[in-house]
């Protein structure tokens, strides 16, 4: 089984907003992009959440609306053995250093987790980060989650673009 890694973070000085995934699937490795498999609602949830259509943009486009709206991009897991594409798969994962990315970005406000994988696996390293920064779960925006409709997970996932646009929080 081969070993799988993740990205490098997409992050700035002004990133308020943090989403960490699990681990990129096997459409996004292929493609060496965050959310790259059609079905992912992700560009869908946080287009919504921003007021942008992500998904009409090319990636590196993609990439600098979510900066421009202070938000950032990161994988809990740094590497495991993985087959296929599933959360469930993962085998003998190493983490990324989670605590030290938070402390690199002053105007962090929120860490959220797209999915329980992450939010489990993220949660565990970020213990001992208290203060102004709130750690948030969210439904994964992975087509394997179909459980929730859809209009449920933008009304959840709404949360990014108040504190991203530093509204309400």
């Amino acid at each position: 089984m081969q070993r799988k890694s993740s990205f490098p973070p997409v992050t700035d000085g002004g990133t308020r907003v943090l989403i960490l995934g699990s681990l990129p699937g096997e459409e996004s490795l292929r493609q060496r992009q965050y959310y790259a498999h059609p079905q992912n609602r992700f560009w869908e949830l946080v287009g919504e959440a921003i007021g942008a259509d992500l998904r009409a943009l090319a990636y590196e486009a993609r990439l600098a609306v979510l900066l421009t709206h202070h938000i950032g991009l990161w994988d809990v897991i740094a590497d495991a053995h993985r087959s296929g594409s599933l959360d469930s798969a993962i085998r003998a994962e190493r983490v990324n250093d989670l605590t030290a990315l938070a402390r690199s970005l002053p105007r962090l406000r929120a860490i959220a987790f797209n999915g329980r994988k992450s939010a489990i696996a993220g949660r565990r390293q970020l213990a001992e980060i208290s203060g102004d920064i709130e750690l948030i779960d969210l439904p994964s925006s992975s087509p394997a989650y179909a459980a929730m409709p859809i209009a449920e997970k933008i009304s959840r996932w709404a949360v990014i673009g108040d504190i991203a646009a530093n509204r309400g929080r």
